[in-house]
């Protein structure tokens, strides 16, 4: 029973705020003059009414769990990544490059832009946590403006040197990838791809890495006491570049699977419209930064976008109904950060210390 117990407390705060997002939800379907238990079994049914339907979430929910685990890893280790969007912005564009313009077969080339992915997105946060090592640059707000960098960086490339010309559309997008280098469907005829398997994967591994390694103690040291890990001999600035490149590196994965399983070329705007990186920042949040409830976050966050989609089809309630759950969902993680912040400045008063 203690054990239970250990296992479910870390997921009591998440489902709390699920339910009160519901219940504002269900105020905003009452406002809008719908019926809450119609449009609740709608948003189900558009999000698992059916195989299609559930494989389609659960590939929306495959790149937010990717960014929601590098998020969730750099959270513990103490750093406050911000950059998700532009690492997996970064990790599509390369991946899609290579997937391009690298020789050979298939398989082999599609490997290459996964790891090439991870790598671009894992250095473009490594920069961010250099610019804070070595010059004290706030890793918050480089984080956040290297998305600007990133976005029009690749946006620019697009609409110009890589731009497809060989269609008659004007969108800003590189080529389409040969259909040898697209990744697997686990199913035939439906969208969920092999990404969905890494993800899992990934949130396992990250899972017992922050639980049963030694690198994973000194990690949640680092990010639950930095001062007790400094004594204790845990070196910041190696441990923030190592977190942050695997942080990047889990967000670059997340765009290049988008790539390589869903869209098949990069399009100028699709992952920022698509909201993939800050939902999975979301997901990370919600779930305390625990890799398997940012897994469970991000496949419910998934869910309220494509069952919001199955809401405005066959009733009178928008769409924007999901994104009014979400904002309570960003209120409630707001206010229990502000919770928390409050009890540690009680307890330097208190108590005389900063730990």
């Amino acid at each position: 029973m203690n054990k239970l117990t250990k296992y479910a407390s870390p997921l009591l705060q998440p489902l709390i705020a699920v339910l009160v997002g519901l219940l504002a939800g269900a105020i905003a379907i009452m406002i809008s003059g719908g019926d809450v238990l119609e449009t609740y079994t709608e948003a189900w049914k558009g999000a698992f009414g059916g195989f299609y339907f559930t494989t389609n979430t659960l590939t929306r929910a495959t790149p937010i769990i990717l960014v929601g685990l590098g998020a969730a890893f750099a959270f513990r280790a103490g750093f406050f990544n911000l950059g998700a969007p532009g690492q997996m912005i970064f990790g599509a564009l390369v991946a899609a490059l290579v997937g391009l313009y690298m020789p050979g077969p298939g398989w082999l080339v599609c490997i290459a832009a996964l790891i090439a992915g991870v790598a671009a997105g894992g250095l473009w946060s490594v920069m961010a946590g250099y610019f804070d090592a070595r010059f004290a640059v706030n890793l918050l707000i480089s984080t956040l403006l290297l998305n600007y960098i990133a976005d029009l960086f690749a946006g620019y490339l697009v609409a110009y040197p890589l731009k497809d010309t060989s269609g008659s559309a004007a969108m800003a997008q590189s080529a389409m990838l040969d259909k040898s280098v697209w990744l697997p469907k686990i199913f035939s005829g439906m969208p969920l791809h092999l990404g969905f398997v890494f993800a899992v994967v990934g949130s396992l591994i990250i899972y017992v890495l922050l639980k049963r390694s030694v690198a994973g103690y000194e990690i949640r040291m680092l990010g639950g006491n930095p001062l007790f890990a400094l004594y204790g001999g845990i070196n910041r600035g190696s441990m923030m570049i190592i977190s942050m490149f695997i942080s990047g590196g889990l967000a670059g994965l997340g765009g290049a699977v988008e790539i390589l399983g869903s869209q098949y070329r990069y399009i100028d705007g699709a992952l920022t419209s698509a909201d993939y990186a800050w939902t999975g920042i979301m997901a990370a949040l919600l779930a305390s930064s625990n890799p398997i409830g940012t897994m469970i976050a991000a496949v419910f966050l998934a869910a309220l976008q494509t069952g919001g989609m199955g809401v405005e089809r066959n009733t009178e309630v928008p769409l924007e109904v999901g994104a009014i759950i979400q904002s309570v969902l960003i209120l409630f993680i707001s206010a229990r950060f502000t919770y928390s912040f409050w009890k540690r400045r009680k307890g330097i008063k208190s108590h005389g210390t900063a730990v």
